[in-house]
């Protein structure tokens, strides 16, 4: 029955049911994320360059056998995910940095206390 309980509380600890969490909302904002790329920056900015390029069918590229095509969009696809993931993230820290900033309105009442305190007893 140890062995039980043992399972039990390794599963119900937090950093478990955390890191599950964690997953789902990574594979919730990846949707968004891959939507965001897909729906709207490729026909926005992606399919414009590309046609101004002459590559609208880079997925259709190859050598003989060789399906380079889809390696590119690949890494393209990669590239524009990766550059739309750093400007949120800046975004975030550039938001937590705002508030990190924001100094103290001064010391708390116990402090000022305190401050007092040792002020009568320097005199």
């Amino acid at each position: 029955m140890g062995l039980v309980k043992e399972f039990k509380e390794f599963v119900t600890k937090g950093n478990v049911v955390d890191l599950a969490v964690a997953v789902v909302i990574g594979g919730a904002f990846g949707a968004i994320v891959s939507s965001l790329v897909d729906d709207v920056i490729t026909p926005l900015l992606l399919n414009p360059a590309l046609k101004a390029a002459n590559a609208e069918n880079i997925a259709q590229l190859s050598w003989g056998a060789v399906k380079y095509g889809n390696f590119l969009a690949a890494i393209i696809k990669f590239l524009v995910i990766a550059f739309v993931l750093f400007i949120i993230v800046k975004a975030i820290n550039a938001t937590k940095k705002k508030e990190e900033a924001a100094p103290p309105a001064g010391p708390s009442s116990t402090d000022a206390l305190l401050m007092e305190i040792r002020d009568a007893l320097k005199k």
